[in-house]
């Protein structure tokens, strides 16, 4: 089993990734300006000889009169299963202590990258989305559904970026 294993993962590079190159790139946060609301942006750019994609995120949000200035930042790394990157995992990680591990899948009727999470009874269930607005936008939400409601999403942020450079494509 290992070395059917090893032999699928060498076969991958970035050139089997498929429609999601089309997320390579820098993006940043359109809109904002909001009192309280957050500016940043997000890459995703292949690593270690295009085996894997990752997404780097960072907001920074302003003080309010309840809170001081603070900023969020997270990794995820997306690896295809050994079947082809057509099926995806990914791992999240935040500055926050947050681990998510998501299903990832490429939906081409919808233009969306949806990331799920598996549905615990104790836990929230996450979703991460990504829409495909035009060739240099997309729109992001991300949803949780509460412990033992697994599909009663509601959403907790949501936003739209817009590409402002093109990553390497390895």
């Amino acid at each position: 089993m290992l070395p059917a294993l090893l032999s699928a993962q060498q076969a991958t590079g970035a050139e089997n990734w498929g429609p999601w190159r089309d997320l390579v790139g820098e993006w940043g946060g359109e809109g904002g300006g909001q009192p309280g609301q957050g500016t940043g942006g997000f890459s995703f750019s292949f690593e270690l000889g295009g085996k894997i994609l990752v997404r780097k995120n960072r907001a920074d949000y302003p003080a309010t009169k309840d809170r001081p200035a603070f900023s969020h930042e997270d990794w995820m790394v997306i690896y295809p299963e050994p079947a082809g990157a057509a099926a995806c995992r990914a791992i999240y990680f935040d500055n926050e202590g947050h681990v998510i591990e998501y299903k990832a899948d490429f939906s081409a009727a919808q233009g969306t990258f949806t990331f799920l999470s598996e549905a615990v009874s104790t836990a929230p269930r996450y979703r991460l989305t990504y829409k495909q607005e035009g060739k240099d936008r997309v729109s992001v939400k991300f949803e949780i559904a509460p412990p033992g409601k697994p599909d009663s999403f509601a959403i907790y942020l949501q936003a739209v970026a817009q590409r402002r450079s093109r990553g390497s494509s390895e």
